[in-house]
């Protein structure tokens, strides 16, 4: 009995570290997979902000390409700037030594991070970053502090002059209506090209990208899985039939 209890203890302690590692507020984040035209924005913002320093290497354009129904051709002719091929995997050309030395350590492949972190998390972070003088690059993130990443979003967002109220809920004052935390970014320090809840909705459109490339087959497991539950529930009836029948002399 003591060795089962160890055994359980020793295998949730994954899930409690999770739980431990969740310092901060996050905004939460639910994807959609099924939302092609929000997967193929997701699509677009990547490749054009992030797959300059991030791959997905284990990926492959051209899966992207079928399960979000882009035509091949406008795939490789508009989201494929490195002259690969659209059977190939999606790295990037960026030399990780080089990147070491400008950001402190090669910029991680994204293909797992949202089953990694979250998509709360990712989410959170996308619209966490801030004004700071004190850092290299000039800004910081509320959700990953001392970020070594800069905000290549700061054309779209702007960039928040205070921290921004990530995993903060809007609240109305009873008496003049007011709004308090509408936008996560309450004063700007540059302004960006969208408003803020232009911005939200971009960000979440993004991490549903990355969330759909960190499970491709979701979708399609989550079909199967009510054929299958569906198929055992019909043989239960008849094994738990043949069972009695079995059964019905010996006792």
């Amino acid at each position: 009995m003591r060795k089962l209890i160890f055994g359980l203890f020793i295998a949730i302690l994954p899930a409690l570290g999770l739980a431990a590692g969740a310092a901060v507020p996050l905004d939460e984040m639910t994807p959609d997979h099924t939302d092609k035209a929000s997967l193929q924005r997701g699509a677009a913002l990547f490749t054009n902000y992030c797959m300059g320093c991030h791959s997905m290497e284990y990926a492959r354009y051209k899966r992207v390409s079928d399960d979000l129904e882009i035509p091949a051709a406008l795939y490789e002719e508009n989201l494929i700037f490195t002259g690969a091929k659209i059977g190939e995997l999606m790295k990037n050309s960026m030399d990780k030594s080089m990147a070491a030395g400008w950001f402190g350590a090669p910029p991680p492949d994204l293909t797992l991070e949202t089953r990694l972190r979250g998509e709360s998390w990712v989410y959170s972070y996308l619209r966490g970053f801030y004004k700071d003088d004190s850092r290299p690059l000039g800004v910081n993130n509320v959700v990953f502090d001392l970020v070594g990443m800069p905000h290549v979003m700061v054309g779209l967002q702007g960039l928040c002059a205070v921290k921004p109220n990530v995993g903060v809920k809007a609240s109305v004052e009873p008496l003049s209506g007011n709004i308090n935390n509408g936008d996560v970014c309450p004063e700007y320090a540059i302004e960006g090209s969208m408003s803020g809840a232009e911005f939200d909705q971009a960000m979440w459109d993004l991490t549903n990208f990355m969330s759909y490339m960190g499970d491709p087959v979701k979708v399609e497991r989550e079909r199967l899985g009510i054929f299958v539950l569906i198929f055992v529930a019909i043989f239960f009836v008849f094994a738990y039939l043949l069972n009695r029948e079995y059964w019905k002399d010996v006792h």
